[in-house]
């Protein structure tokens, strides 16, 4: 028997439960991991709280991102006692994920931990960080060096937004970070930030075409904040969009396009080859510098993990929510 989240679905409603699970019950896979740190994401709040439909299949174990150790394998990449780490692959959404104790997934969605990383320190990162490496690899392969101007990270409070903030800084780029919380000025400061500006200069509709003020920018807002930045990022310049937390619509035109030559690029961490994954990670074990995954990251309980997934989502956490099944 193991604890984990269980989100269901019946004549009853809408639910999610800290409940006691056989072994019998994980789903189909080649690789059983003794979970010992997961995370809570976005897209995990919207499945815990049903406000988005994350979901697929009921009953469900929440959890987008595990760490932990190898408990059996038929997978000829790992072994009893491997290190691994899994991101994605619609785990916890499809297929049973990571909010437990337990976990049987695919061999072919887990890479080996970075030597770096404990369990922990990869589950402070999770997808979000992942996701923040992805944006910044991709911006760097369009081009993107420092000194080139300022980049703009929108939601900059939020998992990806934090790692977003520290990584361009930590590679010498002039940071503006938007954020809807003021207050968290010195928090952003603390992550290289160089300044910090207020959402509502990038959240509302704006013209097609705007002054010209970032060289790149990475966005996980959406709608008509990822408009603005379109409309906002100088010439040949690039946008790494990969969240929605505003919106999916993208109230846009193509002004900044074909008058600029800016660049959206899509992000997604989902389904990502197995060598981009490696990649990401490579480059995190080798990017994040000082004491960030403490200062970004707080741990909780599992039994804590569904009240913190109310407070994700009315925008009440910061960075990063470590998640111990085992405390």
């Amino acid at each position: 028997m193991f604890k984990g989240i269980v989100v269901e679905k019946d004549a009853d409603g809408y639910r999610a439960s800290v409940s006691e699970l056989d072994e019998g019950r994980l789903p189909a896979g080649d690789v059983t991991v003794q979970v010992e740190y997961s995370t809570l994401n976005y897209k995990d709040g919207l499945a815990i709280t049903g406000k988005g439909p994350v979901v697929r299949s009921f009953p469900m174990v929440p959890g987008i991102d595990f760490a932990g150790v190898v408990q059996q394998s038929a997978h000829p990449d790992f072994k009893t006692g491997d290190r691994v780490v899994l991101n994605g692959w619609g785990v916890g959404e499809t297929h049973w994920g990571g909010l437990a104790q337990r976990a049987r997934v695919k061999g072919d969605w887990l890479i080996p931990l970075p030597q770096r990383f404990g369990s922990k320190e990869a589950m402070a990162i999770g997808t979000a960080g992942y996701t923040a490496m992805l944006c910044v690899m991709a911006l760097e392969r369009h081009g993107l060096k420092a000194g080139q101007g300022p980049v703009l990270v929108t939601g900059a409070n939020g998992g990806v937004g934090s790692f977003a903030v520290a990584l361009l800084a930590g590679l010498g780029h002039h940071v503006v970070a938007s954020t809807g919380r003021p207050e968290e000025s010195e928090y952003l400061h603390r992550l290289g930030a160089a300044e910090v500006i207020d959402r509502k200069e990038l959240g509302e509709p704006g013209k097609p075409l705007q002054k010209e003020r970032w060289s790149a920018a990475v966005d996980s807002v959406g709608s008509h904040t990822l408009a603005n930045v379109c409309a906002q990022t100088r010439y040949g310049g690039a946008v790494a969009a990969c969240g929605m937390a505003q919106g999916l619509d993208l109230p846009a035109s193509v002004a900044p396009f074909i008058l600029r030559g800016v660049s959206l690029l899509g992000i997604d961490s989902v389904m990502r080859p197995k060598a981009d994954r490696l990649a990401a990670w490579d480059r995190l074990a080798q990017d994040l510098r000082g004491p960030i995954l403490e200062d970004i990251a707080a741990e909780i309980s599992l039994s804590e993990a569904i009240d913190a997934a109310d407070r994700l989502m009315r925008g009440k956490i910061r960075g990063r929510v470590v998640v111990n099944p085992n405390a």
